[in-house]
Parts: C-alpha cells; sequence; structure tokens
C-alpha cells in the first residue's frame, strides 16, 4: 500500500462561526482561530479543515459563497487569512480548505449577469429550464425542503437550485465553468494552502433531461438518482486532477452523498487520478425514520458494524477511507451513539472515539468532540439557526405529518444546530466563545464540559484523544494494517484487529451500559495493553468489560 502523509494524518474540522470569536461581535472568526493554534497543536493534529471562509450573504452559514477570492466581513480579511496559514504552517499544521462549486450564492457576479437575460454570456454558467404546462420544469425536490426550482419573471424560466433557492446549481457541462473553478483553485494552491474538502462533489454532473423524480411520501420527487455520481462527474473530476490537483502534494476528500462502493474507488482510485479520499454517509443514515433523517430510532449495532466493515474491507487496497462521526452536518456522537448522561458520558465518548480512529482511513475530529460535547436542550424552533432544521420544522407540522412534540424532540435529536453552538473553551461567559452576544445559544453544559479543564486533567476525553492520535503516529499498524471484524452477531460489542506483517491488534468496545462478558482468542491472552478507557485490567481468556469500556491489545 502506498505511503502517504495524508493517510497517516488527523484531521479538525474547524466550523469558523462558532469555533472562537476575537472581536466580542458575537462570531467565531480567523483571528479567533490563530489565537487557538497552540490548542490544537496540544492535541496533536496535522491537519485543520476550515469550513467555508468566503464572502457569502450567509444563507447556508457559508456555503453559499458569493466570492471565492474574498473572505466574509464577518471573519476578518485576506491578510487575517495569510497571517493565519502562516502560523498554522509554523506549527506543523496544515490547512484545507471547503471547496464549494456544486452551486454558488444568487449573489455571485457570475449569477447576477446570468439573470439578466437569455442571451447573457454568463446565461448556461446556471442551469436554466423553460417551465412545463405553467409549472417548475421538473417534480424535483431541493435537499432544504420544497421545490428545486425558482422561476424568475425576467427572462420567463426557472433556474435549478438543489439546495437553498439562494443557492444556484452551475452547469459543469459548460467547459468555461470548469476553467473559471481550476483557475479560482491552483490561485489557493499558489498562496499555500494544503488541500480541499469538496462540498457535495458527486453531485455536479447531472442526467441529461432533468427526469422527473419518485415521490415516496413528501410532496416532491427523489433528484438524487439523476444528480448524485452522475454521466460525467468522473470526467470533471479528473481534468480537476489535471489541471490543478496533480500539480501540488494535497489532501483532498470529496463528499459524495449516495456514493456506492464501487463509484468511491473511481472517485479515491489508489491510481491517483481524482481524488484522495471520500466521504461516504451510510453509516450516518442507519438511523433514518419514515421521515428521512427527522426520526429519533436508535442504530442496531449490528447494521453499524457491517456498514463500516464492508468499507474497509472492499476498499482495502483499492482506495482510502475516511473516517468520522461528526462534523457539522451531524449532532453529537456521544448523544447519538453514545450516552450523554452524567455517569457514561465520558466514557462512552472515549470509547466511540477508539472504535473509529483504530480503523483503516483518516480520521476526522470535528471540533468539540475532543471534549466530549453533547447535544442541545433547544426549547423552542425559534432557538434553532439552521435553513434545514427551520424548514423541515414548518413543512412536517403544518402538514400534519409530524406533531410539534415529536418534531421538536426529532430536532433536537437530529438538527445540524447540534454541532453548530460555540466551542466550549472555560466556564466563564458564554463558554469563553466570545465577550459579546453568541449568533446562537451556548450549550448550557459548558460549565462542567470545557477545553480549560480537560487539557489541565490527565483523564480527560481530551487527554485520551490525544493519546489516540499520538498513537496513529507511532503505530504503522494502525495506519495501513489489514483489519477484521470478530463477533459480527453480538449487538453489544464492537470487536476487530488490525494486522500488519508480526504485529496484531485486538480493539474491543463495549456499546451497551451494561457488564459484557468477552472471550479472548488465545493469542492476545495475557498481552500488553496500548490504551483503554478504564484502569487497566490484565487480559485474562474471559474478560468482564464495563459498560461502554474499550481496551487495545496488543500481540
Amino acid at each position: 500500500m502506498e505511503k502517504k502523509w495524508w493517510k497517516e494524518s488527523v484531521v479538525y474540522q474547524i466550523y469558523p462561526r462558532s469555533f472562537k470569536d476575537s472581536n466580542g461581535d458575537g462570531i467565531g472568526d480567523i483571528n479567533g482561530i490563530t489565537e487557538k493554534l497552540d490548542y490544537l497543536k496540544e492535541l496533536g493534529i496535522d491537519v485543520i479543515w476550515l469550513s467555508p471562509v468566503y464572502q457569502s450573504p450567509n444563507d447556508d452559514n457559508g456555503y453559499d459563497i458569493s466570492d471565492y477570492q474574498a473572505i466574509m466581513e464577518e471573519f476578518g480579511t485576506m491578510e487575517d487569512f495569510d497571517r493565519m496559514l502562516a502560523e498554522a504552517h509554523k506549527r506543523g499544521i496544515r490547512i484545507v480548505m471547503d471547496l464549494v462549486v456544486n452551486h454558488t450564492s444568487d449573489e455571485h457576479a457570475w449569477f447576477v449577469e446570468s439573470k439578466k437575460s437569455r442571451e447573457n454570456p454568463y446565461r448556461d454558467y446556471y442551469i436554466w429550464r423553460e417551465g412545463k404546462d405553467g409549472k417548475e420544469p421538473n417534480n424535483w425536490g431541493s435537499v432544504f425542503n420544497g421545490s428545486a426550482w425558482v422561476y424568475d419573471e425576467t427572462t420567463d424560466m426557472y433556474y435549478l437550485h438543489l439546495f437553498s433557492k439562494k443557492q444556484p446549481d452551475l452547469n459543469w457541462d459548460n467547459p468555461k465553468v470548469r476553467e473559471e473553478v481550476f483557475s479560482m483553485m491552483n490561485w489557493w494552491c499558489e498562496k499555500g494552502i494544503d488541500g480541499f474538502r469538496m462540498d457535495v462533489i458527486s453531485m455536479i454532473s447531472k442526467v441529461e433531461g432533468l427526469p422527473d423524480g419518485k415521490v415516496q411520501g413528501g410532496l416532491y420527487g427523489d433528484a438524487s438518482p439523476y444528480v448524485q455520481n452522475g454521466p460525467h462527474v468522473h470526467e470533471y473530476l479528473q481534468e480537476m486532477n489535471k489541471e490543478v490537483l496533480s500539480k501540488y502534494d494535497l489532501l483532498t476528500v470529496g463528499e459524495c452523498a449516495g456514493v456506492t462502493i464501487e463509484e468511491a474507488k473511481k472517485y479515491a482510485s489508489n491510481k491517483g487520478t481524482e481524488l484522495g479520499m471520500v466521504f461516504q454517509f451510510e453509516h450516518m443514515d442507519l438511523d433514518q425514520g419514515e421521515f428521512s433523517k427527522w426520526s429519533d430510532k436508535k442504530v442496531k449495532l449490528t447494521a453499524l458494524k457491517e456498514n463500516l466493515t464492508k468499507w474497509q474491507n472492499e476498499l482495502e487496497g483499492k482506495a482510502w477511507n475516511s473516517l468520522f462521526w461528526c462534523n457539522h452536518d451531524q449532532p453529537r456522537v456521544v448523544s447519538r451513539f453514545g450516552n450523554d448522561s452524567k455517569e457514561y458520558r465520558e466514557v462512552s465518548a472515549k470509547m466511540l472515539a477508539t472504535c473509529l480512529h483504530l480503523m483503516q482511513g483518516t480520521p476526522y475530529v470535528y471540533q468539540g468532540e475532543e471534549l466530549g460535547m453533547t447535544n442541545v436542550p433547544f426549547a423552542s424552533v425559534d432557538e434553532f439557526k439552521d435553513i434545514e432544521s427551520i424548514n423541515a420544522y414548518h413543512e412536517y407540522v403544518e402538514s400534519g405529518l409530524i406533531s410539534k412534540e415529536d418534531m421538536m424532540r426529532y430536532l433536537c435529536y437530529k438538527s445540524r444546530d447540534n454541532a453548530r453552538t460555540p466551542m466550549q473553551w472555560n466556564a466563564q461567559k458564554n463558554a469563553g466563545f466570545t465577550t459579546g452576544t453568541p449568533w446562537i445559544k451556548v450549550n448550557p453544559n459548558y460549565v462542567e464540559i470545557n477545553a480549560e479543564e480537560e487539557v489541565k486533567r490527565a483523564d480527560s476525553v481530551f487527554s485520551y484523544y490525544k493519546k489516540l492520535i499520538a498513537l496513529r503516529h507511532q503505530e504503522e499498524v494502525i495506519v495501513y494494517g489489514h483489519y477484521e471484524l470478530l463477533l459480527p452477531e453480538s449487538e453489544e460489542l464492537y470487536v476487530y484487529t488490525r494486522e500488519l506483517n508480526e504485529e496484531k491488534l485486538l480493539v474491543i468496545c463495549n456499546f451497551t451500559d451494561k457488564e459484557v462478558s468477552y472471550a479472548v482468542p488465545d493469542e492476545f491472552v495475557g498481552k500488553e495493553i496500548l490504551i483503554s478507557n478504564y484502569e487497566e485490567q490484565e487480559i485474562k481468556q474471559e474478560l468482564s468489560l464495563k459498560p461502554y469500556e474499550a481496551i487495545v491489545v496488543r500481540r
């Protein structure tokens, strides 16, 4: 297996708006990130993935970009960015930018021109269609609820937006669009950034003719078969690789909604003709219910193991995995797959980290995950800021499909805002995030859960993450070893081995709040414990695992 720096790295995702505010306006910013680089250096991470910091009207928290080569005023200036980049590099930390090129903001200069007339030179930068029988060109629904089309009176046509109506989709079939995007990417690479995380990159190529989608339980047709992993997506990414990516030593990861194993092998092939790795979301969709993500269903451990194991096995030697529990679009993992009660929050957070970080692939840590931050007790829909959550609440409650009480419960469990509340730095006002009024409420548990307290404490979640990250840097078997699942039928234990040359690890994770016994394979009896989240016990033939216990044994 070819060795690469980004396979051996641990990535830390920063959501700038919620990370650290340096000027008291209640919004995190670039100087706030610079201020906290020493904290990240101490944690031991290698790479920061920065959620978008570009100029944006902020309809979808920066994922609607109006200028790819300017910094959002709330976040600072390009000089602030350059200083942060230099300071990160000084500490051996690389910076990966969020590349959002499936769509722009409707306030981007290209779209402003595109709307002016059917003959405008920028018209074909976007996807415009005639209406059908006085209605939308097809029945597609937007990811953020409602139709995926907006009617424009000036030119009597509709434009496509798979996300918010302020996020018109770019027309990648137009070679000029691709040229513009590649030129912008080269500009950032010349500035010295170290890679790109590519937002919904699997959606840049749409099926010709844009046929109607199947209506399943909602009000609109499902566009995904026609917009995910489309006919030219690999061709366009190979062109991007040739024009940009192959010229620099970059980490590249594509957010690939709806990606299959076969597609992932193309996107992230070891041949290096497209991307370094992909984000797939199958394990994030295992707790979906009748109304898609809006449910409070718990994941079955057997389903989780089966899914993660499939990706471990199928990509081995062919493509590279990315490993994650959390990001800016997912609720807090300790509240979702762990147990966020006072009694078990810390041990279950450490267990989940062990389970993920010992697999093959590049691990991603989302800000606050290393502290065991939890979901938020939002009291009413008015406290949410996330466009997806607010739209879903109104659509499902007003149509009578879901009661108010149930929908609030689902939002508190699944809303993206659970991940977007301010980083909990200390026990002072607003968790030390800002001296002003925070843009979104602070989780009230910051008094107990915060970085200042955890950095000092040897048995904290932070200290445990630090050990796990250090282990990946020291042990080649964790990066490159072969993965094998044991006990596939157990609903309580997730057990697997990693093996490279003469070295072998046994990873045992108890996903329950009960004691569970486990018969240790002979080859590991009496062997050394590499890391565990309780007081170390001797590895005997019969182990009694405490609630949420995690143990890694080395042979």
